[in-house]
């Protein structure tokens, strides 16, 4: 059974940055699709940026120039870099898994706060 577990949440500041990092427990993370979404408060759940098992990446219009997802498959781990944060990015971030199955996270709070 293939387990994320998502961390580097925290309360930054508008125009700060924070780094989230997932980790996935198995041996399916290499030829997965990862993703990043958030939900924030009373909102509808979004897809924030994906990365293919080739290295291949997508971003939501609202991140492009400021976040950037990458992969290290050695360790099982996905990463979303987060720069240049405003007040709108607030939300709970899930790291999600995809191949033959769909697999989440627990979720880490990313609070962006003056």
């Amino acid at each position: 059974q293939v387990q994320l577990v998502e961390s580097g949440g925290g309360l930054v500041q508008p125009g700060g940055s924070l780094r989230l990092s997932c980790a996935a427990s198995g041996r399916i993370f290499s030829m997965s699709y990862m993703s990043w979404y958030r939900q924030a408060l009373g909102k509808q759940r979004e897809l924030v940026a994906g990365i293919s098992s080739g290295g291949a990446t997508n971003y939501a219009d609202s991140v492009k120039g400021r976040f950037t997802i990458s992969r290290d498959n050695a360790k099982n781990t996905v990463y979303l870099q987060m720069n240049s944060l405003k007040l709108e990015d607030t939300a709970v971030y899930y790291c999600n898994l995809r191949l033959t199955n769909n697999i989440w996270g627990q979720g880490t709070q990313v609070t962006v706060s003056s």
